[in-house]
């Protein structure tokens, strides 16, 4: 898309909902507020049982509906950007606020000024969250910006793919070369499409000066079923695999909070620390094996149950993105 389109471009912000709260509506007035206004506000909503879709009809928000049964992560924004008008489509979580009026502007920037198809924002935990989840949000999301390519995976592995849903954004003319998000997905949908962007020699951009408050406040339990599915995911997309031994950022953000516990004076803290971590570790293993796990007992382990009929009938499996230097990079990581 050449760059006078992009500047006087049209933005679309998509928001799958499901419960929402009462917050919500401060989340849609401060996007209204932004100095950069969207062009639309989509949300798409899985029969909430609250306010959320009269919220979102007050604020003057287009609603559309998906049964939760339907749900996965990438054919529900599918589902939603078919629908939208927008040159670029912001996606957003339900969960997450903007720090400030400049997030669709500073979002959009590096798309704008083309050094970039794909952005997400920075994500910081807010002011009620946990020691050891602002570590880990300040560990993944850091105040330098960057803009990832091809060229880094040989030093950042798996990292290099590395975006988020939560707030992000995608031209659409390149969300729709990609054949959208993967689905149906369990998990990892944006990494996905952040994968197959960069193997087919486009541009990530990582957009510190847009921000977000994105905060989760799990149990261990929780933790491990989260990091389940994201194992399911990953064994579901084999082919991005080979990029995951060159990196170690899980043992990275364990030391990183380990030595925030030291130095806010609160080591008491190092036991949460490993159980949570082991937690993590056991999920995403068990994930990764869940073929060889009974069914039942799959669904009992995962954040996700109704999406199992499709992954037990095989429609999870992705297959390798169309990157003429796919199989270059597969063997480099594979050595």
């Amino acid at each position: 898309m050449p760059i006078n389109e992009l500047l006087s471009c049209r933005v679309s912000v998509i928001i799958p909902t499901l419960n929402a709260g009462e917050s919500f509506a401060k989340l849609l007035q401060l996007l209204q507020s932004q100095t950069k206004k969207p062009d639309e506000l989509i949300i798409i909503d899985s029969c909430s049982d609250d306010q959320t879709t009269q919220l979102a009809k007050q604020a003057g928000v287009r609603v559309m509906t998906v049964q939760r049964s339907e749900f996965d992560h990438g054919g529900t924004r599918n589902k939603a950007a078919a629908e939208a008008s927008g040159d670029i489509l912001l996606f957003m979580t339900q969960d997450v606020m903007p720090v400030n009026e400049r997030l669709i502007e500073e979002l959009t920037k590096p798309l704008q000024e083309q050094k970039a198809v794909y952005a997400y924002a920075r994500q910081m935990a807010d002011e009620g969250a946990d020691l050891l989840e602002r570590l880990a949000r300040a560990h993944n999301y850091p105040p330098q910006s960057a803009i990832k390519s091809y060229s880094d995976i040989e030093t950042l592995g798996i990292k290099a793919f590395f975006c988020s849903n939560a707030c992000s954004a995608i031209r659409r003319d390149v969300f729709e070369k990609m054949g959208g998000f993967q689905a149906p997905v369990i998990f990892n949908e944006d990494m996905f499409m952040s994968a197959r962007c960069i193997l087919s020699g486009m541009k990530i951009a990582y957009a510190a000066e847009a921000i977000v408050y994105h905060t989760h406040h799990y149990t261990i339990k929780q933790q491990f079923k989260r990091y389940f599915d994201n194992g399911v995911s990953m064994r579901c997309n084999a082919w991005i695999l080979p990029f995951s031994s060159s990196t170690k950022a899980g043992s990275n953000l364990i030391k990183r909070q380990l030595a925030g516990l030291v130095k806010a004076g609160k080591p008491h803290r190092i036991p949460r620390l490993a159980v949570e971590s082991a937690a993590k570790l056991l999920g995403y293993k068990l994930g990764m094996n869940y073929d060889r796990l009974p069914k039942r007992l799959c669904r009992r382990l995962s954040m996700h149950r109704l999406i199992w009929n499709q992954i037990e009938s095989g429609a999870l499996q992705g297959a390798a993105p169309p990157a003429s230097d796919y199989t270059k990079v597969h063997s480099v990581h594979r050595d």
